[in-house]
């Protein structure tokens, strides 16, 4: 049976972020909604209208939707997470709409493994630093993105 959208949200949620607290739970949840939401380029076109299973399951967008990285088995997928009651709530949280201020109208964010946020991602700097929370860097689309 497949998964329901609100288990694969939960399940995304504690592969991506699970270790990053409720904050950063809530800022990954709201990069889906923002995504979900943005009504110009390419995740407008990708959600069609605010679908969020359609965000989700976007290609070579969440490492955690991998099964395979450069043709080895990934782990740390999202058919091998099982969520726990926050990511529950969390997920119910974005679903009903919310997003979290501190990561604002973000659409990207990222784990450098380094100290420093890049200015800019991806590499096509559609995205420009906005806030980081834990280990992971969140970006507001610049001009760029409009056009993709």
């Amino acid at each position: 049976m497949p998964l329901t959208t609100r288990e694969l949200f939960a399940k995304l949620l504690k592969c991506e972020a699970g270790g990053e607290g409720d904050n950063g739970m809530r800022a990954v949840a709201s990069i889906v909604m923002n995504r979900a939401n943005v009504d110009y380029g390419e995740f407008s076109r990708v959600s069609q209208g605010g679908n969020v299973r359609n965000i989700i399951v976007q290609p070579d967008q969440f490492t955690c939707m991998l099964e395979t990285i450069g043709g080895v088995y990934n782990s740390q997928n999202v058919f091998n997470m099982d969520p726990d009651e926050i990511q529950y709530e969390i997920t119910d949280w974005a679903l009903s709409g919310n997003t979290a201020s501190s990561v604002g109208s973000s659409l990207f964010y990222f784990n450098p493994y380094n100290p420093q946020c890049p200015p800019y991602f991806p590499s096509n700097r559609a995205g420009v630093i906005f806030n980081r929370i834990n280990q992971h860097c969140f970006y507001t689309p610049t001009s760029i993105y409009a056009s993709t």
